[in-house]
Order: structure tokens, then C-alpha cells, then sequence
């Protein structure tokens, strides 16, 4: 019986209708396309699905028709009622069971939701599948079932790892009515035919395929792309160790994504999706109900990430090169490539293995910054990774890679033993090399000429205890004829070492200079606003850091610094109208070199750092959700964005806030309503990049205790020389000291 509200009359006026539930999905397909939403409400609390086929291939749902109406308020309610309330009927069939699907035997079941569970927790079951009904009996002897499912029930069936609940062999069936069923046995080809004969009974004949496939679970789960994020639709999908196989409703053949190759995995635990991005595709996967969606989440996290010891069981890239591997390489040709004895030198134990362990963890997750890492820890990285790789870089046929003695003969035998290897071996063999030749071109400043490189990765790569020169000799082999061995196009190589040779030129003019007062600048900065009267020339060292410059300038100013004064140094940047705060520890020198013509640095107080502090000071834990305006835009290169997921590292951004006359953004722009919320959130950025020290209390109370006079400011920061003697004596030795500074010290 279904209450419903008629048009024209008030609401205590009801009329109890008998109608079928096709005539209730009727009704709402009508309604929605119209404004009523108290009717389409009461449809729905009456038990109509959402879902519900229209009839219509092109508007196939109530959803998809509130969509093309244009009636915005039914598609949201649409949208939150779309998992909720229980489905009296189903007038859309997922599958058809094969009647000819029977099967029965003994298994072991358990009603326990445990984690882990032992043998006693189990019962001995007679159980039988038969016309798409699974039922369980005391024994073979009853007649009257314990317990059972209809297969048109079950949303998903899991095969666990052995051993992990008391049985040898388990398997799961997960139900859209939120139930757990658990079953094992001790014998293997028993739960074969099982699992085969339950996922045929509800696997629909369009995904038949996913049956063939060692599948470790398989079920059916909603899904949105990035093209429809508005409505969900349904898709199956089988789990095959790091390939997770899809056929999706709209498509007629098979898709497989590697989720080792995944440019980000995400779960939104709030609303339960999964976020799968890969090269051009990103991916929403939802499940039908929590239980189900628990397991899918946890299955595809712990198989998207490093399964083994062998390479190709490693976090890839999409050149099939291990994560590990790509990083290393690319930061030691940022920052190491000058570095003098380059993979010849130790680093500290302690970190290397830290680091290791975090790549093997999520190799996606770790990223390399200079300052963090030190550049010796990130080389031994690198070389353990490869000692510690299963089967080693050469794989299975190493000796034959060692034997090859004939030097005329050798680099045939290397470019048939190279086209012989796996391909991830191939394209980490071929990256590696790449990066050492590059590192042997500049040998003059890292000092790891070829030979050296031979010493150090020639037992490295054959795991080989170094007695014998012939592994060296290989990779001495590789490197230096490494154009012809993997068929290098010589044009590209000479663009990329162009390349290297840039970043190294370029860091060369940003890092200081050696010799007396090394690494000191002379460098302008401005107090409270720009204009000449506010210049300070001060010299900056390398050491030097934003408090430090900030008290030096108040220091020569007289400026006395109240309890309640937030004196900051300020990066501002003029053309965009945007300024961003220094953190107290960071190096001055280093942004004073990266400011452009429109930027400028300026210490003022900091009138929004008292209201930081409070709200930091209020939260439990660092962390911020809400919705903010967004937009990004692509470079004038027209490079994409490395930020074009959902997902950013906040510790890699540098965060600017301002007032912007005109809109136009830089590359990703964030806009908040109010400047209460945008402090809200600059606050919690600036903590979790610092580990939340976000203001130097305790350096300035020492700071304040052990102050000396300021320094005169007619003298600035300048170091004198105490000239004694009688008026012509002094004017003399100012006289040589102005032709010839070093004279007055030639005799100390």
C-alpha cells in the first residue's frame, strides 16, 4: 500500500492506493521531470528505486531525467537518496542465472566478523547451489536450510589470502543487504569449484570474461568518470593481483588498469569513494554498500602497492621503470651531478634504511626535496634498492652478461642478452644507464669518471662481492658504448646533456661564491612599505635566516619589539598583488636569488599571525576541509600542470595570498570568501609545512635576554678598523689603505 499525497489537497487529506511497484517507478519517472519534490519524496520513502530503468535508452534513469528537465532541486534529492532505504523491488535484471549452475558439498562457515579467526569459531555445513539459491544445512541429512542467499543478492565475492582465517582456503560472500557470509575448507580444489560455480550464478553474461581470470575478487560496484561525475553507474570489476579488470556498463570490451602504475590512489572516506588516476583518466569507484566498499578499497590499496622483491613487482611508471628508481635518478641529476664523489661516498645508515623502507611502503607517496634529503642518503638509496632487488637487474641469465669475453664480439652479445630481459627490466637497465653516462660527461666536477662508476655499480647490479672486475667491466662496457648498445638517438641525447648543462650553470649563479665572506650578498630590503627612506642595505649570509633578518633590520631602525608584535619578513611579489610571509627558519639567501624584477623583500608586522596562532591553538590536530573556489591555469609553455590531480603535497608548495584586482590568477588559485577563512587556511598550510612551529616564541625570549646594544646605524653592520697614533700618522694609514686594503696586515 502506497500513501500518497493528491494534488489540490491539504495534507491530513489521504488516499490509500494498492499499486504495484512498476506503477511506483512509474510515477516517479513522471514526477521528476516536473517541480513537486514532497511528491517524488514520498515515492521514494515509499520504497522507490532511483535507479529504476525508464524505458528510455538515452534517459535510462528517474536521474538522468530530472537532468535533461532541467529540475536541479529532484536531482540532488536524486543524488542523496541514490544508496539509501531498502529496494522492495527490482525492476532492473543485472544478470540471468544459468539454471544449469548446481553444486554441493561440505564447507565450514562461521557467523563471526572477527579478523582473524581460528578453527573453533567454524561449523561443519552441508551447503547447495542450485536455480541461483545458495543454501546451508545442519547436515546432509535435514531438509530445512539454516540459513541461505539468493545469488541476485550477492555484490561480491572474495577469495582470502591462505591462511588468514583459521582454514587453509576461505572465501567470502558479501550481500546488498550489508551480510557477511565466510566459508572455508582444507581442501584447494574444493574451493576452486566454489568459487567457479557461485561467480558464474551471478556474474552476468556480458562480464562472462572476468570468469576465466585467477581472480581474487570479483563483484559489481558503481562508478563515475570524469567526463559524468553527476550520476553513477554500474560496472564490474575482478581483481587479478596489481591489474584490476573492468568491464563498465557503457563499454563492450574489457578494460584493465595496473594500479602499480597509478598516478594516485585516494580514498574519500566521507563519502566513500576511491580515486584512481592514471595518464588522462581519472576514475570514482563507489560501492553499493559500506561493507562491501571496506574490502574493495583495502584489496586495491594493499595490490597497488609494492607486492614483491622482483622489479616487476615494484610501484611503476608508465615507462615501466620502478618509482624508486625514476626519483632517485631525477633528483640526483637536479642536485647531484656536481657533487664530488657521487655513489662513492657513505651516507648515514639510519636515514638510508628510513628512506628505503618509505619507498617500499608507498613508493608514490615519498618525495625527494632538497634540504630534506641529503644527496649522499638518496645515492646509497638508490644502490641498496638495486643489491636488494630479487633476481637482480640482469635477471636469470647474469652469467652470460659476465662470460661475454671477446671484445670484438661483446656489444653484439649485450644487445641480444638486453633484448632477451623482461621489459621492466629493459627499460630500468636502459634508464640507468642513461644516467650514468650523463653522470661520467661530467666527471671534471663530480670526479666519477667511467672507471669509478664500473667499481662502485659493477658489483652493485650483480649483487657480486667485487673480487672480480668482470661485473665492472660490463658496466663499464654499457656506459661507454651506450649509444649503440640500446640504439640512442644521438640528437636527443645532446638536448638532454644541453639540459643538465643548464641546471648545473644555473645553480652555480645562485650558489654563493667562495672566498672571504663567502656566500655574503649585499641585498636591499624595505621597512613597513616601499620607498626610499624605508631602504636597508644589509648583508645577508648564507646562514642568515627570516627572523634573523627581520630583528637585524629593527635593530638598526631602534625599533623596540612589544609583547603583542608580530614582526615578519614579507616576499612580495608587485605585478601580482600577492605576498607570502616567510617562515621565521627559512634561508633568506635563497629567495633573495629567486625574486624576479617585480618582487621585493619587506618586513612589516604580520597583523593576521595573533589569529593564526589561536586557531592553531584550538585545533586538536592540523587539518582543514571546506569548499574553496578553484581554478588553474596551464603555463605559457603549455606545459600541464604536475598538480593536475586531486591530491597536492602540501610541503612542496609555496603559498601566496593577496588581493587581486583583476582576475587573473596564478597558476592554481584558491579563493576564499572571507579573510577570516583564508587565514584559517593559511594557518594550517604554514604549520603543517613546518611541523607546526609557526612562530619563534622561545627564540625571542632568549633572544631578548641576551641582547646587545644595537649597532650605530651610521655604521651599519660594517666591520672597523681602530686606527691609533698622531693625526698624520692616521691620515697616512688611511691613505694606504685606500690604494692597497691588505697593506696595514703584511706584517701579522
Amino acid at each position: 500500500q502506497v500513501i500518497t499525497r493528491r494534488r489540490g489537497l491539504s495534507p491530513p487529506q489521504m488516499i490509500s492506493l494498492t499499486v504495484s511497484m512498476h506503477c511506483v517507478h512509474s510515477a516517479l519517472c513522471i514526477n521528476v521531470q516536473s517541480s513537486d519534490v514532497c511528491e517524488t519524496l514520498a515515492l521514494v520513502f515509499c520504497g522507490a528505486d532511483v535507479s529504476c530503468d525508464t524505458g528510455d535508452p538515452e534517459l535510462p534513469s528517474p536521474i538522468a531525467l530530472a537532468q535533461h528537465h532541467g529540475q536541479n532541486l529532484q536531482l540532488e534529492l536524486l543524488m542523496q537518496n541514490r544508496n539509501t532505504g531498502v529496494r522492495l523491488g527490482e525492476h532492473r535484471v543485472h544478470y540471468m542465472a544459468p539454471p544449469s549452475v548446481t553444486h554441493n558439498g561440505f564447507l565450514f562457515k562461521t557467523g563471526s566478523m572477527s579478523v582473524r579467526l581460528c578453527l573453533l569459531e567454524f561449523s561443519r555445513r552441508w551447503c547447495v547451489l542450485n536455480d541461483g539459491n545458495f543454501s546451508y544445512y545442519e547436515s546432509d541429512k535435514n531438509a530445512t536450510p539454516n540459513g541461505g542467499l539468493k545469488m541476485k543478492e550477492i555484490v561480491c565475492l572474495a577469495v582470502s589470502p591462505p591462511e588468514t582465517h583459521g582454514y587453509d582456503h576461505t572465501f567470502e560472500l558479501y550481500s546488498d543487504a550489508e551480510r557477511l557470509y565466510l566459508f572455508g575448507t582444507d581442501n584447494p580444489e574444493t574451493m576452486r569449484e566454489w568459487v567457479k560455480s557461485i561467480a558464474k550464478s551471478f556474474i552476468p553474461a556480458g562480464a562472462e570474461h572476468l570468469l576465466l581470470k585467477d581472480f581474487e575478487r570479483i563483484g559489481r560496484l558503481r562508478y563515475k568518470d570524469r567526463l559524468n561525475r553527476e550520476m553513477s553507474r554500474l560496472g564490474w570489476f575482478c581483481l587479478v593481483g596489481s591489474n584490476l579488470h573492468i568491464r563498465l556498463e557503457e563499454h563492450t570490451a574489457d578494460e584493465t588498469i595496473d594500479l602499480q602504475k597509478l598516478l594516485e590512489l585516494s580514498i574519500q572516506p566521507e563519502n566513500e569513494v576511491l580515486v584512481l588516476v592514471e595518464r588522462g583518466r581519472t576514475l570514482y569507484i563507489e560501492g553499493e554498500r559500506k561493507l562491501d566498499f571496506l574490502g574493495w578499497a583495502a584489496a586495491i590499496q594493499r595490490n597497488a602497492g609494492s607486492s614483491g622483491d622482483t622489479l616487476s613487482q615494484q610501484q611503476l611508471t608508465e615507462a615501466d621503470i620502478p618509482v624508486i628508481v625514476e626519483r632517485c635518478i631525477h633528483f640526483t641529476t637536479q642536485y647531484g651531478l656536481t657533487s664530488e664523489g657521487i655513489y662513492r661516498k657513505s651516507g648515514v645508515n639510519s636515514k638510508i634504511a628510513a628512506l628505503l623502507e618509505e619507498f617500499r611502503r608507498d613508493a608514490r607517496c615519498v618525495w625527494l626535496k632538497e634540504g630534506e634529503h641529503q644527496m649522499d642518503d638518496v645515492s646509497n638509496v638508490l644502490k641498496r634498492f638495486f643489491r636488494g632487488i630479487e633476481e637482480g637487474l640482469f635477471g636469470l641469465e647474469a652469467h652470460s652478461w659476465l662470460s661475454a669475453t671477446d671484445e670484438s664480439s661483446r656489444i653484439c652479445q649485450y644487445r641480444l642478452l638486453f633484448s632477451n630481459l623482461p621489459r621492466v627490466n629493459q627499460a630500468t637497465l636502459r634508464a640507468l644507464v642513461n644516467h650514468l653516462y650523463c653522470v661520467q660527461r661530467f666527471a671534471d666536477l663530480n670526479q666519477m669518471n667511467l672507471h669509478n662508476l664500473a667499481i662502485v655499480f659493477g658489483p652493485t647490479l650483480f649483487q657480486a662481492d667485487g673480487k672480480d672486475y668482470s661485473a665492472g667491466r660490463v658496466i663499464e662496457d654499457l656506459i661507454q658504448h651506450y649509444v649503440t648498445i640500446f640504439d640512442v638517438n644521438e640528437q636527443q641525447l645532446k638536448k638532454q646533456l644541453d639540459e643538465i648543462t643548464y641546471i648545473i650553470k644555473l645553480r652555480d649563479n645562485l650558489a654563493p661564491k667562495a672566498g672571504t665572506g663567502s656566500g655574503d650578498f649585499i641585498c636591499t630590503v624595505y621597512l613597513e612599505k616601499k620607498k626610499e627612506t624605508a631602504e636597508q642595505h644589509v648583508k645577508i649570509p648564507a646562514t642568515m635566516t627570516a627572523a634573523e633578518l627581520t630583528f637585524e633590520i629593527l635593530d638598526r631602525r631602534k625599533i623596540s619589539v612589544k609583547e603583542k608584535d608580530y614582526w615578519c619578513c614579507f616576499e612580495v611579489n608587485e605585478k601580482e598583488e600577492m605576498e607570502r610571509p616567510l617562515h621565521y627558519l627559512e634561508k633568506v639567501l635563497p629567495i633573495f636569488h629567486s625574486l624576479g624584477t617585480d618582487s621585493h623583500l619587506l618586513v612589516k608586522k604580520h597583523f593576521s599571525m595573533e589569529a593564526m596562532l589561536v586557531y592553531l591553538a584550538s585545533k586538536v590536530e592540523v587539518s582543514k576541509h571546506g569548499m574553496m573556489k578553484f581554478r588553474e591555469e596551464r603555463s605559457l609553455l603549455g606545459f600541464c600542470s604536475p598538480f593536475s590531480t586531486s591530491k597536492w603535497p602540501v610541503k612542496c608548495l609555496k603559498v601566496y595570498h593577496g588581493m587581486k584586482k583583476k582576475l587573473r590568477p596564478p597558476t592554481w588559485y584558491l579563493c576564499c570568501d572571507t579573510q577570516n577563512e583564508m587565514r584559517e587556511w593559511f594557518a594550517t598550510f604554514m604549520s603543517i609545512q613546518n611541523g607546526g612551529r609557526v612562530w619563534p616564541a622561545e627564540w625571542l625570549k632568549s633572544r631578548v635576554a641576551s641582547c646587545s646594544a644595537p649597532l650605530d646605524t651610521r655604521f651599519g653592520n660594517v666591520s672597523l678598523i681602530p686606527l691609533r697614533g698622531s693625526e698624520n700618522e692616521m691620515r697616512n694609514s688611511v691613505a694606504a689603505f685606500t690604494a692597497d686594503p691588505l697593506a696595514l696586515f703584511r706584517n701579522v
